[in-house]
């Protein structure tokens, strides 16, 4: 299978664990798919991809930004780094569906923040934390068990 085709089916399997968050995100199902099979698919991928793609001296580059532009002219960095960016949304993702049922914001309130976080990943965190700030006047997060534990 070609990286392309692998770039599609991630692109498609990332989707279909947005779709569960946002069409069911309270089913006690919707984590395990999205954690336990759609992120840990993902994770496996970058893994794979990363491997093939750095070796150890390319480590070094993380603390440049010239050296992160250097990095991610290879075609298999470039896509380690989409996957990344795929599962680690998808995991924010959970974060605010949990958060929200914990924290008892409207659900209609929180689909602005999926959308969001999934084309834009910080920005729809940020605009989760404010409606949640406003809803429940606190600003930092509680710990607590998952909503569909």
């Amino acid at each position: 299978m070609s990286i392309d085709q692998i770039f599609q089916l991630s692109n498609n399997l990332a989707i279909l664990g947005w779709l569960f968050l946002l069409i069911v995100p309270y089913w006690k199902w919707t984590a395990k798919i999205v954690i336990g099979i759609i992120v840990t698919i993902l994770a496996i991928l970058y893994i794979t991809f990363i491997v093939q793609a750095m070796n150890p001296e390319d480590m070094r580059s993380f603390g440049t930004l010239e050296g992160i532009m250097e990095l991610f002219t290879n075609k298999k960095a470039v896509f380690a780094g989409w996957l990344h960016y795929l599962a680690f949304d998808l995991m924010v993702g959970i974060f605010i569906v949990n958060d929200a049922a914990r924290s008892k914001v409207n659900r209609f309130l929180v689909i602005p923040c999926l959308l969001l976080t999934f084309m834009l990943g910080p920005t729809g965190l940020l605009l989760y934390l404010i409606i949640r700030w406003i809803r429940t006047r606190k600003y930092f997060v509680e710990p607590g068990t998952p909503a569909s534990a």
